[in-house]
């Protein structure tokens, strides 16, 4: 009889979907400590933290409406009982229908702060993925400058917080009105849509106007990249970019195109020679003259906390959220420098920003209330001080215990515990103990600081050896002879009964 063929098992295959990633140990640490600290400093402002479901309808969502052909463009979706829901794209979508939904419970104003991941479903690159975390703070109720001017100040103390040194970042101000009222100036009229809002992707569009608005605004966003004659081609007739191709410019005569470099340059060498040329520059019209208005009522309100120019700068060229946003815009700069790729030095650029949005809430109420709020890119902010190493988490394993004896595992497991009890990490090794290097090379790959030996000499003696791992490391690339050894040991022998203090002498020496 022939042999039945064995049947090939089909195993899944061990990878992450595209565009998400797994995250391990050390950067997780690292991720929570700095979240610890930027919400401790909300919190101390007064804002209260908020948790919302992952998952909304897709309705609430606004931005992202379902067609027949992609129902889940921008964001994963699926049909749930005939409505379709969808996993978050950020925190202010849910914060909106949160707020229309507990109005009548509700404190007003009310602030809060929310830390979660948010996913989006768009095409992933480097360092570019499809889930993300986001940090957001919000005041939602207030029309006052004095809202606006308070997250300015409490995104500075929070990014201090979490170990940016004062004079490596600055917050640049801006306002949408301010830059209304200079497009006013140049032809580019804007106008609602009836029926629209700051979350349906083209809620203003030009009127009675050729002025290719968005090509401005577009231009405006490059000035630090191309500068002034740069920015002057692009809005007339064009230029060669670096690489030789040629770029179209915008269309705009030389006059107008002076008119919009007026008032790209107009930052001057404090906040108020700034709002004077901004004043100049496009305080003709209404718009503007409002826009630069509240941007001295935010800069004065901040000068009043301590909060000045050395840290937060008014800056025209600041454009943000051009659908959304309906007033004051800012935007945190980290100016250090660090390498990219190719071993060249950049400055770090963006890790924040935020700015007003008077219509969200509107979408479901019907009635305007105005909010303030900023989002923190956590990835990047961390990536920023990983890049500095200030992120103050050593990324340090549990001390490890040993094991020389399986039949002793109950003294083992007590000494764990009672490092445990004294708040330091610990753990028993548990795998095979027939090697001891196995267990050291174990305590290496955990970047254990410490590992705890007790065999049967140590135990006949009541001692045991904690072996510096750290320190072990670090004298190995310097140490040439066994007289330097001697003089720098690397492990050191306590009474059993002195275990939990000898650990924390050298975790001491350590920091």
């Amino acid at each position: 009889m022939a042999k039945e063929k064995k049947q090939k098992i089909r195993r899944p295959r061990a990878q992450t979907p595209r565009g998400f990633a797994d995250f391990f140990g050390a950067d997780v640490l690292a991720r929570d400590a700095m979240l610890a600290k930027i919400t401790e400093v909300y919190h101390r402002y007064g804002f209260a933290a908020l948790e919302s479901p992952l998952v909304e309808t897709v309705e609430a969502l606004g931005k992202f409406l379902p067609d027949v052909d992609r129902p889940n463009e921008g964001v994963f979706a699926w049909e749930d009982d005939g409505d379709w829901v969808a996993l978050r794209y950020d925190l202010t979508a849910p914060l909106a229908r949160v707020v229309a939904q507990h109005r009548n419970d509700l404190p007003s104003p009310y602030r809060r702060y929310a830390v979660g991941p948010v996913f989006r479903n768009e095409k992933p690159g480097p360092g570019r993925f499809r889930q993300f975390y986001q940090c957001d703070a919000d005041t939602v109720g207030s029309a006052s400058p004095a809202a606006d001017a308070e997250i300015c100040a409490m995104l500075c103390d929070a990014l201090e917080a979490a170990g940016i040194a004062r004079g490596d970042y600055v917050l640049r101000l801006n306002n949408r009105k301010v830059l209304d009222g200079m497009l006013e100036s140049v032809g580019a009229h804007l106008v609602h849509r009836p029926g629209s809002g700051p979350s349906v992707s083209k809620a203003l569009e030009t009127a009675s106007s050729t002025v290719d608005r968005d090509g401005i605004l577009r231009t405006i966003d490059k000035f630090d990249k191309v500068g002034r004659d740069g920015v002057f081609e692009l809005l007339t007739k064009g230029r060669l970019d670096a690489s030789g191709a040629f770029v179209d410019g915008v269309g705009l005569d030389d006059k107008k195109a002076n008119l919009v470099l007026d008032f790209l340059t107009a930052r001057g060498s404090d906040n108020t020679q700034t709002l004077e040329r901004l004043s100049s520059a496009v305080g003709r019209t209404s718009k503007g003259a409002e826009g630069v208005k509240e941007l001295g009522q935010i800069a004065e309100l901040l000068d009043s906390m301590g909060f000045g120019p050395d840290r937060i700068v008014i800056d025209p060229s600041i454009v943000r959220g051009l659908g959304y946003y309906t007033g004051p815009v800012y935007e945190a700069e980290l100016t250090f420098e660090i390498l990219d790729e190719q071993g060249r030095p950049r400055q770090f650029g963006s890790v924040a920003g935020g700015g007003r949005y008077d219509d969200l809430v509107k979408r479901f109420t019907g009635q305007d209330v105005p909010a303030t709020g900023v989002s923190i890119g956590v990835d990047r902010l961390l990536a920023a001080l990983k890049a500095r190493q200030t992120n103050g988490v050593a990324a340090s394993g549990p001390v490890v215990v040993t094991v020389m004896d399986r039949d002793r595992m109950p003294g083992y497991l007590a000494m764990a515990s009672e490092l445990r009890a004294a708040g330091i990490r610990a753990e028993v090794y548990l795998g095979n103990p027939r090697n001891f290097g196995n267990q050291l090379k174990y305590a290496d790959r955990r970047s254990s600081p410490i590992a705890v030996i007790e065999g049967d000499a140590e135990r006949a003696q009541g001692v045991v050896v904690l072996k510096d791992l750290a320190l072990g490391a670090a004298l190995a690339a310097e140490i040439e002879s066994n007289a330097d050894w001697k003089a720098h040991p690397a492990q050191t022998t306590v009474p059993r009964a002195a275990l939990v203090s000898g650990v924390k002498q050298l975790l001491a020496r350590e920091r």
